[in-house]
This record gives C-alpha cells, structure tokens and sequence, in this order.
C-alpha cells in the first residue's frame, strides 16, 4: 500500500557576497539564499576610518586608505577561494562625497579586480529601506540609516519605499573632531531634519534604526533595562524608553559607554551623539516606537539583486522553511501541518492578532521536526533556544519567545520551561497559554504521521460544538496508535473539549 510518500527534493541554495565600502568600516558578508530565505555565513568587517576628517579636509583619512586597500584585497582573496563569484561591493558617503573618492575606486578595483559602486545619496538610502523590508517584512514608518558621514532617510509603506532624503548628519560629519558644543550639535541636527521633512512628517508610527552606532545604543537600552533576550534584530523601544536611554548615554563618559557589553571602544565615542540624534528624530517624527534592525544596506543590496527575495510572501516563513529543511525527513510536512491544525486553531481568541497569529502556527508548524536530529533527553531545550536565536525576519521579540515556548511543548508536553526563560517577561499568560496549545497541537500532527505529509493527509482534525474530532477513512484506525491518541486526548482536555473519533 502506497501512502503518497514522495517528496520533492529542495531548491540549492547559493551564494552571494555584499561589500559596503563605508566612512567608518570596510565589511564583507557572504550570504546564502534558500527558499526566499537570506542567511549570512560570513562576516568580517575592519574600521579604516575612511571618512575620518573628511567633513574638513575634503579628502578621505589617508590611513584609512591604506587600510581599506589592504582589507579588499583580502575579500578579494577570501571570496575567491570561497568560489563566490556573485559579489557586488558599494561605496557610501565617504568616498561619494571626497575629492580623491574615484581615485580610491580606481586603485581598489585595480588591485582587487571587484567593480565598486559609488551610491547616491538617495540610492543609498533606498537600499537601505530595502534591507530593512528583507530583515522585518512590511513597514509602517520611516528607516533611518546612520553611518560615519551621513544619515539616509526613507518613508517606508508597506513594501514600498520614498521619498528618500540624505542628509549629512553622520557623527563625522557633525562632530568633525568636537562634540563639547551641544547647542550647536543639537540645533545643526534640528535643521537637518526638517529638511527631510518630506518623509518625517505625517508617518507611521515606526522609525527603524539601522547602522552600528544605533546598534550600540540598542545594547545600551538592553542592559540598562535588564532586557531577558540580547538579540538586536527588532528590538523595539518605546518613545519614552528612547529619551530615557538616550539622555543616560549623553551623560556617560567614554570609558563608562565601552564598559557595556555589546559597545566597542570606538562605537562608544559616537554614542552620545547617536543618542542624541535618535531622541531628536523621535521628536520630530512624533514617532511611538524605535525598531531596531539589524538589517541595512548590505541586505538591501542582495534584495534587489535576487527576485527570488523580492517575490516571497513572509520573511518569517520563508526563514522558518529554509531552517528545517535539512532536518526534516518531509519537506512537505511543515506547511501540510500548518493547513491540518488551522480549522481547529484559528477558531482561539487571537494571541497577537488574527494575522500575524496564522503566520506564528505556519512557521510553527514549519519548525515541527527541527529537534528530529537532537538527542532525545535535550530535544526541547535546543530547539527551543534555536528558534529563539535563529536569524530570522519578519518577527518582534514577544513573538519569538511565543514560537521558542510552542517548539518546547511540541517536544517537552505540559513539563513547564526553564526558570530563566524570556517568555517570562516577554510574554503574558494568554501568550504562554497558546503556545501550550499550538505545541501539543503540532505534537499531535507529529505522533499522528510520523512526520509524513502523505499519512497526515489521511486525518481531518476539526471542532465541532463542545467536541474536537479526529476523523478518518473506515480502515485507518490502526493508524491511530496509543501515543497518538493520548496526545489527542490532551489536545482536546487544553482544549477544554471532549475528545472523539470518527471513521467515514
């Protein structure tokens, strides 16, 4: 007897490689792209200052110049060997806007045989937009990218992207060597903003943060709240939350910002002032929320240079597909337990709302067999840990402790989670009650098929007044083992349904 077992084979995934040749630092990022899923397996970046001094001299830090030079030509070499030959290196502010700028570009791409874009301002900062809509899905907003000599800014709607503004309100452009005169910093900031007034004014209430200076106030904000979950991407402060952080960095001395874990020595010195122009935007914008994200312009480059991206429905599914993929024995399985559980789970009072929460059981679902491959004693605490670390998009904070606790109970039952879980304080206890109920749910599925979209398709699971109804052909009881039904009597006892059987 034949069950439909078959299973279609996944896409290959390759490779590509984004080099963001910046006023500060000089990255590389090597990529991988899977089932409309982008994850970084490479990253290197050194800080050669290029646009050091820049604002004054008008010519780019000679020092960084040669460290810049000599960092190239290194991911010249490490790309090669790596056999990456999909490679596109971009160029920002610095050497957009100094002198010596295509001499640099010049010399660089004859030493290292890459072709380097110079962006436009506004190029730059629709690419940026772009990673930001790669990294978190639709926006309702502005995007802000914060680099050494300039801040890009973009209204974000959706998925669409403009107007975009680039104003020259990076700390090195502002500062140029001095922060003591804050009266001049502060009103220097004002005016630039208002020139971007196309894109701030009449918003959403979301303004994303994107650049490494925002990012070590982002660890800032974490540890001065004792934040449960140190993962960057989608961080999410309040208006209040931002004053409060910020007005504490700009009172710090250096040596006091670099002591905080996440905070480099030389992102400390521009703390202050990333601070002070992040209160400064939320003011003016009258925005409600800070969202951090840890995609920018590099994710932005490789999204507009992949339909594949481009044309995906969810990042968080997409990511969610991709990362089980090579642990499941069915790849179809996942997206066939998330359509089998529906009937029963979209009839809850929402958890989040009734969208994201469809998106939260697919991706759930999608993650079923992550743990297939751990030992069975640890399978709940390690899948559990990495779904909650994963790098994936297109979901806040709360939620992810939503899916980490739901792939515990998938593996662990009723047992309760770890006393240092951050569902604790990320989540309330109607959030920790669905989980419960999504997790025995997907361990239904799991117990119920052994993991074979073409067995699961055998069963209906719907319910039906006070009852919750397993039903199957005349015949198909024998597939109904006692491990099976005994999770389904504790599905339906959540529930608080009555369990039955039904044959057809």
């Amino acid at each position: 007897m034949r069950l439909g077992l078959g299973k279609k084979p996944g896409p290959a995934g390759r490779d590509l490689a984004v080099i963001d040749i910046g006023s500060n630092s000089v990255r590389l990022v090597q990529y991988r792209l899977e089932d409309g899923a982008l994850w970084p397996v490479f990253n290197e970046k050194t800080m050669a200052g290029l646009g050091k001094g820049a604002a004054s001299r008008g010519t780019l830090n000679p020092d960084g110049v040669k460290t810049a030079l000599v960092t190239l030509r290194r991911f010249a070499s490490l790309l090669e060997a790596k056999g990456v030959t999909d490679c596109h290196a971009v160029a920002t502010a610095a050497v957009r806007e100094c002198s010596d700028g295509p001499q640099f570009v010049a010399e660089a791409e004859k030493l290292t045989g890459l072709k380097i874009e110079v962006l436009s301002g506004e190029e730059e900062g629709r690419l940026s937009a772009l990673g930001v809509v790669a990294g978190i899905g639709a926006g309702n907003g502005v995007a802000g990218d914060l680099g050494g000599a300039s801040l890009e800014i973009a209204r974000l709607t959706g998925r669409e992207v403009g107007p975009v503004f680039s104003l020259p309100l990076g700390p090195l452009s502002v500062l140029n060597g001095g922060s003591d005169d804050a009266k001049r910093i502060r009103s220097e900031i004002d005016e630039g903003l208002n020139a971007a007034a196309g894109a701030l004014d009449g918003s959403g209430p979301d303004f994303y943060a994107v650049g490494g200076a925002w990012r070590a106030f982002a660890n800032l904000a974490m540890a001065l709240d004792r934040y449960p979950l140190i993962l960057l991407h989608q961080y999410a402060l309040s208006a209040q939350q931002v004053v409060r952080a910020a007005d504490f960095a700009m009172a710090q001395s250096e040596a006091s910002l670099a002591a905080t874990p996440g905070v480099s020595q030389k992102r400390a010195a521009m703390l202050p002032y990333a601070a002070q122009l992040l209160k400064r935007i939320v003011k003016r914008g009258k925005f409600k929320r800070v969202i951090f994200s840890a995609n920018g312009l590099r994710e932005g480059v490789a999204f507009s240079r992949s339909a594949a991206l481009e044309q995906r429905s969810d990042p968080l599914l997409a990511g969610a597909e991709a990362m089980a993929r090579h642990a499941a024995s069915d790849p179809e399985f996942g997206p066939a337990l998330a359509g089998w559980l529906e009937p029963v789970f979209a009839a809850n009072a929402a958890t989040f709302d009734a969208e994201r929460d469809h998106v939260l059981r697919g991706a759930a679902a999608r993650l079923s067999q992550l743990g297939a491959r751990m030992h069975p004693d640890h399978r709940a605490e390690l899948a559990a840990t990495e779904v909650l670390y994963a790098p994936f998009g297109g979901i806040s904070h709360p939620e992810r402790a939503f899916l980490a606790l739901a792939m515990h109970h998938r593996y662990a039952g009723k047992r309760p989670r770890p006393e240092d879980c951050p569902s604790r304080r990320l989540l309330d206890d109607a959030q920790e009650d669905a989980a419960l109920l999504l997790g025995h749910g997907i361990r239904l599925g799991a117990a119920l098929s052994g993991g074979s979209a073409g067995v699961l398709k055998l069963f209906t699971l719907t319910r039906t007044g006070d009852e919750l109804v397993l039903a199957m052909e005349a015949g198909r009881e024998d597939l109904v083992v006692e491990r099976a039904y005994s999770r389904f009597e504790t599905l339906a006892s959540l529930l608080g349904l009555k369990a039955v059987l039904s044959t057809a």
